[in-house]
């Protein structure tokens, strides 16, 4: 029997402002949950939160894309944005983006990353959950988990991963995918991640029997809606141990908090903290953005944990670090590189802007002609 793990996510309302999830919309999802649970569709799930978006971890037999199962998060999320809006509580309903469920949640707004294993005797998985930022900021921390030797010694120690790892990136524009192995071809796959708005890495398997190691959810809601409704919020499956990255090498990717964009608006860079479940709210300029991490077991479809990952002193100086460089990102105001590039933030709000002022803007050469005009002018009016 194989088991299928989901993680399905979405921004269904918060409390004053892009914070925090309300407990009243956990419980309504809770009770949507449950009920499936009692029905057979799935066998096991974990609710939890990060910022402003509500996170739904499940556990079935039925297989990634299951269209039960996606009924099942589409409908937890409607009833906590009912919630919501009973509540009055901000942008309920934003990653909502249709009215009708239509087989499978993708393209109407939530996150997904599954993968259906095979269970090993003992099944250790981390499940990671970001806020304020995009499905590329883990291109780097994946990076150094499967072809980092300096990162991850059990690429270099251990013999069923000295093989190395292969990478599924997706172009997110051409909606195309390649696949690349590591160690052989890490300049071509550093060509890519190294653009993290474009180039995302979807899926990582084992080089030596395809073994399937990580999952990224890689919606892009600005792409969906055609227009900015938020930042894509993306969560990460990633298996452990027993000829996969341990615990602590998959950890210790995190403990630099790498510039991401989203943070304020969508439209800024910010260090990506890792925090607790307690921290896991969006507080400072809606940031700065933020990484929980929960460790599990799976056993027999069972959820066993979680245990939250980043709840340790050891994190305490990548997070003084980050306020560090949010200080000195923050300086920038509203100029480069604080803020996004034009590509990115075509995708924001400020194309109203420049369409505004679009009628304002003249050629250079008509501004140099009105000016001799003037000139002209006034040198003729000097000789009267």
């Amino acid at each position: 029997m194989k088991t299928t793990i989901s993680v399905i996510k979405a921004d269904i309302g918060s409390l004053a402002g892009h914070h925090i999830v309300h407990p009243d919309t956990m419980a309504a999802a809770n009770k949507v949950l449950a009920s499936a649970k009692e029905q057979g569709i799935i066998l096991d799930y974990y609710i939890t939160h990060v910022g402003d978006d509500l996170q739904l971890i499940m556990t079935h037999t039925r297989g990634e894309l299951d269209t039960r199962v996606h009924e099942t998060a589409w409908n937890a999320f409607k009833e906590a944005a009912k919630i919501a809006k009973d509540l009055g509580l901000y942008a309920a309903g934003q990653d909502l983006l249709s009215d009708s469920f239509s087989g499978n949640v993708r393209g109407l707004g939530p996150g997904v990353a599954e993968m259906e294993i095979e269970e090993r005797a003992s099944e250790p998985i981390a499940i990671f959950m970001a806020d304020k930022t995009e499905p590329g900021a883990y291109n780097l921390p994946l990076y150094k988990i499967f072809a980092d030797p300096f990162n991850t010694p059990g690429l270099v120690i251990d013999p069923t991963m000295h093989g190395g790892f292969k990478f599924e990136v997706l172009d997110v524009y051409q909606g195309e995918a390649v696949m690349l192995s590591a160690p052989q071809e890490i300049y071509d796959l550093l060509a890519l991640i190294g653009t993290p708005a474009r180039y995302v890495i979807r899926r990582i398997y084992r080089n030596e029997d395809n073994l399937l190691a990580a999952v990224v959810s890689i919606e892009r809601l600005n792409l969906i809606a055609g227009k900015y409704v938020g930042k894509d919020d993306p969560v990460m499956i990633v298996r452990l141990q027993h000829g996969l990255p341990a615990l602590g090498e998959v950890l210790e990717a995190f403990a630099f908090p790498h510039l991401v964009p989203g943070w304020m608006r969508g439209s800024h860079y910010g260090p990506l903290m890792p925090v607790s479940q307690r921290d896991a709210k969006a507080t400072r300029f809606d940031g700065p953005p933020r990484l929980l991490g929960l460790g599990f077991n799976v056993k027999n479809g069972r959820l066993v944990g979680p245990t939250d990952l980043f709840d340790d002193p050891a994190f305490d100086e990548t997070r003084r670090l980050a306020n560090i460089v949010a200080d000195y990102m923050r300086r920038h105001g509203p100029f480069m590189p604080h803020r996004l590039e034009p590509t990115e933030m075509e995708y924001t709000t400020l194309p109203l802007i420049l369409e505004k002022l679009k009628g304002r803007f003249k050629k250079e050469s008509d501004v140099y002609k009105a000016k001799e005009s003037i000139y002209a002018k006034e040198e003729g009016q000097g000789h009267d």
